[in-house]
């Protein structure tokens, strides 16, 4: 099974949604995978300065460094095993190099079994059994990666943040608004009803042939 998270902006909750749903859905011993693209010192996760890119330079000159997270922190990885997650990855890659990382990354789905993705744009490269979206209203700024991918997306996380109405005025509402949504409010952010959701989805197409686990696009 893959399951892919993406979200509108940066620092929204995404992985707080993962957490929660691997703590909730212990059963499926997720692998779980933080993709985080990088170039020119700059973080595109979360658009600061960062030193997401490896240290060594000759990794510079590949198209992506995987490292697997060993123990339980306060990191992105570290808190995914401390939700209970089997294993843990942070895949670094340059920006518009991610297609240089599909492979791996399906040979991580093929040996893993249930794997959940922190990512938008891993979708232009591999269609997951479900895609859920984190947003919140309050936020303005919407990435042209989550725009791009909005449509696909089987349901929405929306942030309980006290505005009932989005500040975005460039994304249409027939993107997203007639999808099922979950509201969430944090510091709770996988509900009994989204743990049912995704429950369902995932058992629906395990028990399917034609099952589109972390199939090529266009396959």
């Amino acid at each position: 099974m893959l399951i892919v998270v993406g979200g509108h902006t940066r620092d929204i909750g995404k992985t707080s949604v993962i957490t929660g749903l691997i703590c909730t859905l212990p059963q499926w011993e997720w692998t779980a995978c933080k993709i985080t693209q990088y170039g020119h010192g700059i973080c595109s996760s979360k658009g600061d300065p960062c030193e997401c890119a490896p240290d060594e330079p000759d990794k510079l000159e590949h198209p992506y460094v995987l490292t697997q997270e060993e123990v339980p922190s306060n990191t992105d990885t570290g808190r995914y095993l401390a939700a209970g997650a089997v294993r843990s990855f942070w895949l670094r890659t340059a920006q518009g190099q991610l297609a240089g990382a599909v492979p791996v990354i399906r040979k991580m789905i093929a040996a893993c079994g249930n794997v959940i993705l922190e990512s938008n744009s891993i979708l232009e490269f591999l269609k997951p059994d479900l895609y859920l979206v984190v947003l919140d209203f309050s936020k303005e700024d919407f990435k042209p990666s989550s725009l791009r991918f909005l449509d696909q997306a089987d349901a929405i996380i929306v942030i309980d943040s006290g505005i009932n109405v989005p500040m975005w005025d460039e994304v249409s509402r027939g993107l997203w608004d007639s999808k099922p949504q979950f509201v969430v409010k944090p510091p709770y952010y996988v509900t009994m009803d989204i743990a049912e959701f995704v429950r369902t989805k995932l058992s629906l197409s395990s028990g399917s042939v034609s099952s589109g686990r972390g199939r090529d696009r266009g396959a």
